[in-house]
């Protein structure tokens, strides 16, 4: 998706992927920030732990609490901090300065892919480390009615809980399973990446048939048990690949300075992930 964009804006870059262990988070991005390298992208599990590591904060990493992009910028002989592609040699000084895409694309996905109407939903989301965290205050934002919130560390959704209590008091969020209807079920939880996953509802007192609609942030594979398990019980499904676009298309204009082309980056990210016939 990345280098399809990449090529289309006609610039000499690569988009790459590196498997970096938490441990050694600060260590990636400070090398990559040695080399000169133009930005990255962080997914689980760095997006929290790259807030106390980057050298900035942008307004969207702040107000989302994760970073999953980082632009690395150079400082010009006039003191201003500009992004490195906008220099022909390599500035003395440069820094990480971090950004959040996620929100917007999970707003975006699921109005689009879902033709949801998020302003007074009700949503229960499973999973609230960085994804899950950044859309329980995105759907906050959006002035959800009634937010429930479940996490397998609770600790993780209480602490939620309390941010937005503190940030939105009128939005109704509660730690635990809603007994009726929901308009919207999200996972944001890990569980149906791998093969023989449980399902993130396994064990709970939550049925599908509760659900309106379900989305599984998850888009490999592109029917997780969970989407399959929704289509039987009649929900309308999406998965992640909606958000994946966005937050990628996005990421790809902060460090370009150009608008993505989103539709050559989504017929390269769904032939990738569903093959030739369905792109």
């Amino acid at each position: 998706m990345q280098n399809a964009g990449i090529a289309r804006l006609g610039l000499n870059w690569r988009y790459l992927a590196f498997e970096v262990h938490p441990d050694d988070l600060r260590t990636a991005i400070e090398g990559a920030q040695a080399m000169r390298f133009v930005g990255l992208n962080l997914t689980v599990p760095h997006k929290l732990l790259a807030m106390d590591i980057v050298d900035e904060l942008d307004e969207s990493a702040k107000t989302w609490g994760a970073v999953n992009t980082v632009r690395f910028e150079g400082r010009d002989d006039c003191g201003a901090w500009r992004p490195l592609r906008e220099f022909e040699t390599a500035p003395h000084e440069t820094r990480s300065h971090g950004f959040n895409t996620d929100a917007d694309g999970i707003a975006r996905s699921l109005r689009e892919d879902l033709e949801l109407e998020l302003k007074r939903a009700k949503v229960l989301l499973l999973g609230t480390g960085g994804a899950g965290q950044v859309a329980a205050l995105r759907l906050a934002v959006e002035n959800v009615a009634e937010l429930f919130l479940y996490d397998y560390v609770s600790a993780k959704a209480k602490a939620v809980a309390r941010e937005i209590r503190k940030r939105h008091p009128r939005v109704k969020v509660v730690v635990g399973f809603p007994k009726g209807q929901v308009d919207l079920l999200l996972n944001a939880t890990p569980l149906g990446l791998k093969t023989g996953d449980a399902s993130p509802l396994e064990g709970t007192p939550f049925a599908l048939s509760q659900a309106r609609a379900v989305y599984d942030m998850i888009y490999r594979p592109a029917e997780t048990p969970l989407l399959k398990a929704a289509k039987a019980a009649g929900c309308r499904a999406a998965n992640g690949l909606g958000m994946l676009l966005y937050q990628g298309a996005k990421a790809l204009e902060i460090w370009s300075g150009n608008p993505a082309p989103v539709e050559v980056m989504r017929q390269a990210l769904a032939k990738n992930v569903y093959g030739e016939k369905q792109s």
